[in-house]
């Protein structure tokens, strides 16, 4: 093992935000770098990923795993190289995604690695995004629970996001029409120049109702959700006869607890005999090898683009869930170290 420094800088969580996390909610540490033990090795991070979930991931609020601890490195995804080993599955210079947390250097046994790296000409970046759980995540919403036909039109809240904009070019590919709803101009520009969406609206400063009715004549045959909130009341509103909702996240809210209120959708739900299903990807964790395969064939056919705004250093990690949020982000948000 050839390390030239003997500490691990880390991000800790320090105190417990309500809602959207920010900047002071986290310190940087110190820790000596781990010596991995028998059944174990050590992974260099390269890069960490910052995603949507690690609000939930930081709340009090009941979620669906374990809020981080105070103390603690924050949870996250990460990709990086093995360089050291003493488990007979890992080898020296293996690449490994896992959740290691945001850190330089983090021990792993297996169970936290979602996938090794395949071996292809792409950046390793990529795998934390379009080739990675993003992309597994658009995957599995769009056309497990969301089932689209071809000819069929599909809606994607958060479209020029690192799932939303992965959703969209499957649809694609699987024959559906596809409009975007994003919070700019220049994100409008992008769903269309290089997600392929037929329409983009900036729900911002459009008239959404009167968009969306003009972008989906026949209706929203499949919603996308990653927004919650009043933006997702309108798009049901233009529901279609027949419409499957895949909930994937709410980032319009900022807080849980107590849950806003908003329209009531059973109605809605009758008589456009619609559907609303809520997606966690780590339910198809046995099947992430064969969507990723899919995956990386469409991006090799040239079928998937992605975009990446990475910041440079550790030290940009405490004020970045809230950057995320602000929609600050010009494509997958990651940290270099």
């Amino acid at each position: 093992m050839s390390i030239s420094d003997t500490v691990n800088h880390q991000v800790i969580l320090s105190s417990r935000p309500v809602g959207i996390p920010q900047a002071e909610h986290f310190e940087l540490s110190e820790a000596p770098i781990p010596e991995p033990k028998d059944g174990e090795f050590l992974v260099r991070n390269k890069f960490l990923s910052v995603d949507p979930a690690m609000r939930g991931w930081t709340n009090a609020a009941k979620n669906y795993s374990e809020p981080v601890a105070i103390g603690d490195v924050m949870r996250a995804i990460t990709a990086g190289e093995v360089i050291a080993s003493k488990h007979p599955d890992y080898a020296e210079g293996d690449l490994v995604v896992g959740t290691l947390g945001w850190q330089e250097y983090g021990i792993g046994n297996g169970s936290e690695i979602r996938f090794k790296v395949p071996k292809m000409d792409v950046p390793l970046s990529a795998f934390l995004g379009i080739l990675g759980s993003n992309g597994i995540t658009a995957y599995f919403g769009l056309l497990t629970h969301g089932e689209p036909k071809a000819g069929e039109t599909v809606v994607v809240s958060t479209a020029a996001g690192a799932v939303g904009s992965a959703v969209g070019q499957i649809a694609k590919i699987k024959g559906c029409r596809t409009v975007g709803l994003t919070g700019s101009d220049d994100k409008v520009e992008f769903c269309k120049s290089e997600f392929g969406y037929d329409e983009a609206i900036n729900y911002k400063t459009a008239d959404l109702d009167a968009a969306l009715k003009a972008a989906c004549p026949d209706g929203v045959d499949v919603y996308f959700d990653n927004t919650s909130g009043s933006i997702t009341d309108t798009v049901y509103n233009n529901l279609a006869i027949g419409a499957r909702c895949v909930v994937c996240g709410t980032a319009s809210i900022s807080v849980w607890d107590p849950l806003p209120t908003g329209p009531r959708v059973e109605r809605t739900l009758l008589v456009k005999r619609a559907r609303i299903q809520g997606l966690y990807v780590f339910d198809f964790e046995d099947q992430w090898g064969a969507a990723q395969k899919d995956l990386c064939q469409w991006f090799e056919e040239g079928k998937l683009n992605y975009r990446e705004d990475i910041l440079d250093g550790l030290e940009h990690a405490p004020g970045s869930i809230q950057r995320l949020y602000d929609g600050e982000n010009q494509g997958k948000l990651l940290i270099e170290i």
